[in-house]
């Protein structure tokens, strides 16, 4: 009886022992400084906004002056039905260019690519690309919806083929600072 007795206040001894060591104990004997930390409150932190389609436009018309919003895209008037859906775009504007002739779109739906251009944007990069390349394939075959598509990280910026190459170019550079 004695021996458990012993053992019971050995054990007693031992657990008080390693419960100091596991809440850090004194550290005035350990000569050791802590290195924890409090937790980060998320409140410290300020939330990042996604950027939007039309934050987008807002950078890219500061460098295209030629460039005036025509519409932001919503899940009622989405011609693609895209908006929103799984690893499609989260935001869509349209846009026009005063460089296109108007006798060139003619007959253009309003909003279309072919008036000046649009600005879509994803959760991720890869989904951007996927995008960019899903309409380059289907447009490679077919001049009259063949356009210039200008990939940012998560933004696209689809501009009017009615551009001329140098035109379209701005749109490029203009792309190139929304990184």
């Amino acid at each position: 009886m004695r021996k458990r007795a012993l053992y019971a206040a050995a054990f007693v001894i031992g657990l008080g022992a390693l419960t100091a060591c596991a809440s850090g104990g004194d550290q005035k004997n350990t000569g050791r400084k802590s290195t924890t930390t409090a937790p980060v409150s998320a409140s410290t932190k300020p939330a990042l906004r996604p950027l939007t389609a039309g934050d987008a436009f807002t950078k890219l018309s500061a460098k295209v002056s030629s460039a005036k919003l025509s519409s932001a895209v919503t899940e009622d008037n989405d011609p693609n039905n895209l908006l929103g859906r799984p690893h499609q775009y989260t935001s869509k504007i349209t846009f026009t260019d005063s460089r296109i002739k108007a006798d060139d779109i003619a007959g253009a739906e309003p909003g279309s690519v072919e008036t000046g251009g649009a600005i879509e944007v994803f959760t991720s990069a890869a989904d951007t690309q996927a995008r960019a390349d899903y309409i380059q394939k289907v447009t490679k075959s077919m001049p009259a919806l063949v356009e210039y598509d200008y990939v940012s990280g998560t933004v696209l910026i689809r501009v009017s083929h009615y551009l001329t190459p140098t035109q379209a170019a701005d749109y490029k550079a203009g792309a190139a600072s929304l990184g």
